[in-house]
């Protein structure tokens, strides 16, 4: 992996991810429509909205500087892989339709993907043998 491609990989995580979540400050109605019950409890959806669009921020800045921000790379590896996790246990209980699995799958990609990175910046930060050594 270079830096090159992990800036990238953060920042298609991030644009994606905003693109995915910005539009459900304005969907409650119909997310409540389409897949009832009603939202009751709008205080968590908008809550769970915030929470994950401050994660597509997190990611646009860990493309600025990966080797940096590599250590919040483990929450978002656990925001991701829970989130996909958490989708497939409620679909095998029946308790989630399975097109419903779309956004979690990529989810479980990203998180994939995030281990890959996580590890290899590391092999990357580690600092340089000298001649001298």
């Amino acid at each position: 992996m270079t830096i090159k491609f992990a800036k990238q990989l953060f920042l298609g995580a991030g644009i994606y991810g905003a693109l995915v979540i910005a539009p459900m400050f304005f969907l409650e109605n119909l997310v409540s429509k389409l897949d009832p019950p009603a939202i009751t409890h709008a205080e968590f959806y908008y809550g769970f909205v915030c929470t994950a669009l401050a994660w597509q921020i997190v990611y646009l800045m860990m493309s600025r500087d990966p080797i940096r921000f590599r250590p919040m790379l483990l929450p978002a590896i656990v925001s991701k892989a829970g989130f996909g996790i958490s989708a497939f246990v409620l679909c095998s209980q029946e308790r989630l339709p399975t097109p419903n699995l779309v956004f979690p799958s990529i989810d479980l990609l990203l998180a994939a993907i995030f281990i890959w990175a996580y590890v290899a910046l590391g092999a990357l930060s580690l600092p340089k043998p000298t001649e001298e050594e």
